[in-house]
């Protein structure tokens, strides 16, 4: 079955950019949002204009912004993420991680965190060696909010690869990769979504199957 095939069409949210407008990472980030449209989900973007406006995440505060509702929200309601930061220093940017610190509200929710959710990572960096350090690195924060990495993840070298608008980039094969970081996100929600509901149909299956025998017993018990 595809996405298309469904009645639900499954929302990825993407997170990811930095403070510069239209930077890279960004741009990389909507190519594989495309990639999941493409599959037949919905998609969201929380840029680097963003995660800017987000304050530090303090849960001793006690109280959230607007922004940190809206992001809070939008990722409670999704069925895949896909993150992208660039590597700054050997490891995931702060802009980014801040973002991903703000999810700790979802710590209380049936689904916490990333639960039940594919995530697509995507680094770009200048340069290839911090591209695989970082990577790696989002993977692990990505286990520790109990999410899903997809298999594949796209680490780019913007030394090598330019984006030169929205829709372009000089490199045909990234831009397959970043589809294809999408593309198994959205497939991963689907496939998902469907086992849930087939969990969720055997156990109605179940109680009703329950409540059939205790009828049958309660009338073995009247006839005699």
């Amino acid at each position: 079955m595809s996405i298309t095939d469904s009645r639900h069409r499954p929302l990825v949210v993407g997170i990811g950019g930095t403070t510069r407008e239209a930077s890279s990472t960004e741009r990389a980030l909507a190519f594989a949002l495309r990639g999941a449209e493409q599959a037949g989900a919905r998609t969201r973007l929380f840029g680097g204009t963003f995660l800017h406006s987000l304050p530090h995440y303090a849960p001793e505060n006690g109280t959230l912004t607007d922004a940190q509702r809206e992001l809070i929200e939008a990722v409670r309601a999704a069925d895949a993420v896909i993150i992208g930061t660039p590597g700054y220093h050997g490891g995931v940017s702060g802009l980014v991680k801040n973002a991903l610190d703000t999810l700790e509200e979802l710590r209380a929710d049936a689904r916490p965190y990333l639960d039940g959710r594919a995530v697509g990572c995507i680094v770009t960096a200048y340069g290839w060696q911090a591209t695989g350090s970082v990577l790696a690195s989002l993977r692990s924060i990505v286990h520790a909010l109990r999410g899903w990495p997809t298999p594949f993840g796209a680490g780019i070298n913007t030394l090598e690869t330019r984006f030169e608008s929205a829709h372009q980039c000089s490199d045909a094969k990234v831009v397959e990769q970043l589809f294809t970081v999408g593309q198994q996100a959205a497939q991963f929600a689907l496939a998902f979504d469907a086992q849930r509901a087939a969990s969720q149909a055997g156990d109605a299956r179940a109680i009703a199957a329950g409540a059939g025998a205790a009828r049958n017993e309660d009338r073995l018990s009247v006839a005699v």
